[in-house]
């Protein structure tokens, strides 16, 4: 990671850029400097038990943690890859206090007042850049859970809106949810507006 003296570095991911409903969700992490939780590490190689513990413990330990998200609504009118940029944007402006430098996963960084990079791969090399791809996802998945409770008929709380074949044929047999991106090719083509579809 990039050290800067006396400085908060912020790390900065998402979760939820593939699946065909539910938000994008973004979170921004500022730890100690000289923390080092073992349980850190890119969320996508840690187990649902795993992810849950540390999540505990990064909001207990980091001296700053927030949340952001964009909507189905905000997704479907600007894009996924704009929609992921702001819910960046809401997660660092929601950080207390502000950050001096911001890490972001990816090739882009969202429209933030603060100096920063962008780099891939960087929820597996950067601790508060792990760190926030695991409050993210946890989040995430928490929200798509309460959803499968709304809509249970789609399977929310096994697949988290991934385009699974048990969620394609649910969206097959019961049509999309107001929960659902119809931006995205395979819920375009249930609909039948598949030529103004992103493929997902």
């Amino acid at each position: 990671m990039t050290r800067i003296s006396q400085s908060l570095v912020a790390g900065v991911d998402e979760a939820g850029r593939g699946p065909l409903a539910g938000p994008v969700v973004a979170a921004a992490v500022v730890l100690p400097p000289s923390y080092h939780g073992d349980l850190i590490a890119d969320s996508k190689t840690l187990s649902s038990r795993r992810r849950e513990q540390a999540n505990r413990l990064i909001r207990s330990n980091a001296l700053a943690w927030s949340i952001g998200a964009a909507s189905v609504r905000e997704i479907d009118k600007h894009n996924i890859h704009q929609a992921t940029l702001i819910a960046m944007r809401r997660a660092v402006l929601g950080l207390h206090p502000c950050p001096d430098f911001v890490v972001v996963d990816g090739r882009f960084l969202p429209d933030v007042p603060y100096p920063g990079k962008a780099l891939v791969r960087a929820d597996a090399t950067e601790s508060p850049v792990s760190a926030a791809s695991i409050l993210a996802k946890v989040f995430r998945d928490h929200y798509m859970i309460c959803l499968g409770r709304k809509y249970p008929q789609y399977g929310f709380s096994q697949h988290k809106g991934y385009p699974t074949a048990m969620h394609l044929d649910a969206l097959k047999s019961f049509g999309p949810s107001p929960e659902h991106r119809r931006s995205f090719s395979p819920v375009a083509q249930v609909l039948g507006t598949e030529s103004k579809a992103n493929p997902a």
